[in-house]
């Protein structure tokens, strides 16, 4: 569904993004893992136009992204940020119905379809539709912002980190909740995390990124197994040390 094409982004002589080629199927989830400025981020936000390529080009089911109104493409690609950006002044449901309401939607439908997202999230609809983003807890606010992201029917959904700044069990919770939402939509998905355990037990695969290029892209079992660099063998290595922290505290 989306192709990135020789994609690349230089800010003056930086070079941010370099001649990056990937294919996402329809309904995968792919990650996008590497160290800090590796261009995770950035090539996100070159999905949806939030930051304009340099070179190369985004194709979005065969048509190149840039050729239809941002505003549009946007609304067709939800996005999840990991400061998740709740409106303050607006109450749970006016920011889960807000692209909606921008898109001329009928009033009765976007209730609607705000209450069906908020059953979606583990939100019971009655309890949360009227509270203020104050009100909710960090973990309930990003549920928010994922209901926000979905609410104009998106294909695909870009997702920024949006666990990290969670405690565990809240960020577990939430981690299962969205891989049975993007199953249950059937979501084209691209995620960036500094995470290599949540891209093990989330992804359809895994691209890792180094100054600005993939370095290898596959499954979390070819990554474990053959990784190509020593940095990917060294990012797989985390978790690997981890479990076997854990196995020898309950031996």
């Amino acid at each position: 569904m989306i192709e990135l094409r020789e994609l690349g982004k230089r800010y003056g002589d930086t070079i941010a993004v370099d001649s990056l080629s990937v294919e996402i199927d329809r309904g995968e989830c792919l990650f996008l893992v590497g160290g800090s400025g590796c261009g995770k981020t950035t090539t996100l936000k070159m999905v949806n136009r939030l930051v304009e390529p340099s070179s190369g080009c985004v194709l979005v089911d065969g048509r190149d992204h840039r050729e239809g109104d941002p505003h549009l493409l946007r609304r067709r690609i939800g996005y999840v940020f990991q400061q998740i950006g709740l409106f303050p002044h607006l109450d749970v449901a006016a920011n889960v119905g807000i692209t909606p309401e921008l898109l001329g939607w009928d009033p009765a439908r976007i209730r609607a379809r705000v209450d069906e997202l908020l059953e979606l999230v583990e939100l019971p609809p009655a309890e949360f539709r009227d509270r203020a983003p104050h009100e909710l807890s960090g973990g309930q606010q990003q549920r928010v912002g994922l209901a926000r992201a979905l609410a104009a029917e998106p294909e695909a959904l870009l997702l920024d980190e949006p666990f990290g700044a969670l405690d565990p069990v809240t960020r577990d919770r939430l981690q299962q909740s969205f891989t049975h939402i993007r199953r249950e939509l059937g979501l084209t998905s691209v995620f960036v995390s500094h995470d290599v355990s949540e891209a093990l037990l989330l992804a359809d695969r895994i691209a890792v990124m180094e100054t600005g290029r993939v370095v290898q892209i596959g499954t979390p079992k070819e990554l474990l197994t053959q990784p190509a660099t020593p940095l990917v063998a060294e990012l797989m290595d985390t978790p690997r040390r981890q479990t076997e922290a854990v196995e020898a505290l309950l031996a």
